[in-house]
């Protein structure tokens, strides 16, 4: 049994965090020298070694805190930290290069050491703040650590929010009970929380309950009764929540911040904004360069077949839609004769398609046709990974369809996607492959689109939409 108070850890909460900060310069030299040891095989390091370490660590004191790894880690999840270290890691990697491009000292430092340090100082952190998780948990469980709270609001936003607590009890979020005005809910139990009261109250009973935290969970139709309750709540020391009732909107990827010193809500945002953008960008420009070298024999061979198969140009140029609605022009290897839309117009393109040529058919099976679309990424109408763009007089149609539709070009659209790797491509269900494209943009990460191009190989194969 732990002789130490239960709420020693929430007094010294701020303290861990600060430890953290401590650590982890600490942990980026300690690292260093280790790699330069097992590499160079000596426990002396170079004086430039002891600098570049030195150096790293001061400017992670910065780069840290701007990717968001040392905010209030109670309820986020052990992703989103790992997330925020792999964009430190990533910004140091490339502000390392920078400079070392600037000062030309390239030739001082070893490539394999550095590869070792920044590898290893990324698992071992990693590491360290799983660690640091797991011991909370552990702590949580026995009744340490914890947040005593009670939500203002028994209707569906609050149970929204009791249903999600319950889904995450590593939080240490321990709910005491409901306040709500309605007198029959009164003494009762709503989904198992009991009710303690009417809102009036609260105030009285906070005098005698050891609470953390009010969550006020009413709807937006209720704004005096708000605003009378957050007065009444400051003659208390107690933490005080508010849950906007926008789980009935649907939202996309959604935000907080401050705009002109107003709070704001982004119901629908991108993920391409700020050091996002920049990383998508690398990871399109760095790949996307990668392949089309690697894919040039291939390129030059499907271009000579389609010359020798069937007349007309090698490339097919179609107007599509992409990022902001903007229009430009794809590119594909031509599959089909070049009068095969003269009659009909613009023509939904289906499995197996009868207009393709024998050749273009092989090129549809494999998807080898998108090929030249690694052109259109490396001129920045596309991305490798996103929503597949389509022609503006779809969109006209599919705008007023299919609800939602429009907010797939809210990224830039991509050679392959989420939709793409479960199999929803051609004539599958478009209301369903507008879903994944959503929960796409909704969930975006580089680590995301690498798994979706990992897929993408096994999945040309094996597809029974291919087209």
């Amino acid at each position: 049994m732990l002789s130490v108070p239960r709420n020693l850890l929430k007094t010294n909460a701020s303290a861990l965090v600060q430890l953290l900060r401590i650590a982890d310069p600490v942990i980026i030299v300690v690292v260093g020298w280790a790699a330069q040891w097992i590499y160079l095989g000596t426990a002396i390091a170079p004086p430039t070694y002891w600098v570049a370490m030195l150096a790293v660590a001061l400017i992670s004191l910065a780069v840290f805190p701007a990717t968001g790894l040392y905010r209030p880690q109670r309820g986020g999840s052990l992703i989103e930290d790992l997330r925020s270290l792999a964009s430190g890691w990533l910004t140091l990697l490339a502000i390392a290069v920078f400079l070392v491009f600037v000062t030309k000292s390239g030739d001082l430092f070893s490539r394999v050491w550095v590869a070792i340090w920044f590898a290893c100082g990324f698992v071992l952190q990693a590491a360290v703040r799983l660690g640091f998780r797991l011991v909370l948990r552990f702590l949580r469980r026995r009744g340490y650590n914890l947040r005593h709270i009670c939500i203002v609001g028994a209707g569906e936003l609050g149970r929204e929010v009791v249903l999600r607590l319950r889904r995450a009890p590593w939080t240490g979020l321990q709910l005491r009970g409901f306040y709500d005005d309605a007198p029959e809910l009164a003494g009762g139990n709503v989904d198992g929380v009991p009710v303690l009261g009417t809102i009036d109250r609260l105030s009285a009973d906070l005098e005698r309950n050891d609470l953390d935290q009010v969550w006020i969970a009413l709807p937006l139709r209720a704004e005096e009764r708000i605003r009378q309750l957050v007065r009444d709540l400051r003659a208390h020391p107690v933490q005080v929540r508010y849950v906007p009732d926008i789980f009935g909107f649907q939202l996309l990827r959604h935000s907080f911040s401050e705009v002109a010193g107003m709070p704001v809500i982004g119901l629908t945002d991108t993920p391409l904004e700020g050091f996002q953008r920049v990383l998508k960008t690398l990871e399109d420009y760095v790949l996307g360069g990668a392949a089309v070298l690697l894919a040039s024999p291939l390129l030059c061979a499907i271009a000579a077949g389609i010359k020798l198969t069937s007349r007309g140009p090698i490339l097919y140029r179609q107007e599509r839609v992409t990022w902001n609605g903007r229009r430009f022009t794809m590119v594909k290897f031509r599959s089909m004769p070049i009068d095969s839309e003269s009659h009909s117009g613009p023509v939904w393109s289906r499995q197996s398609d009868p207009r393709a040529t024998w050749f273009g058919a092989l090129l549809r099976r494999y998807s080898l046709d998108e090929l030249p679309q690694l052109f259109n990424v490396l001129h920045g109408d596309m991305s490798l990974v996103g929503p597949r763009p389509e022609r503006p007089e779809f969109v006209a149609q599919f705008r007023q369809e299919i609800p939602g539709y429009m907010q797939k070009h809210m990224v830039k659209a991509g050679i392959t996607g989420w939709a793409q790797v479960n199999d929803l491509r051609g004539s599958s269900d478009l209301s369903k492959r507008i879903q994944y494209d959503l929960y796409y943009i909704d969930n975006w990460s580089v680590w995301f689109d690498l798994r979706i191009l990992a897929l993408t190989v096994w999945h040309v194969f094996r597809s029974r939409n291919a087209y």
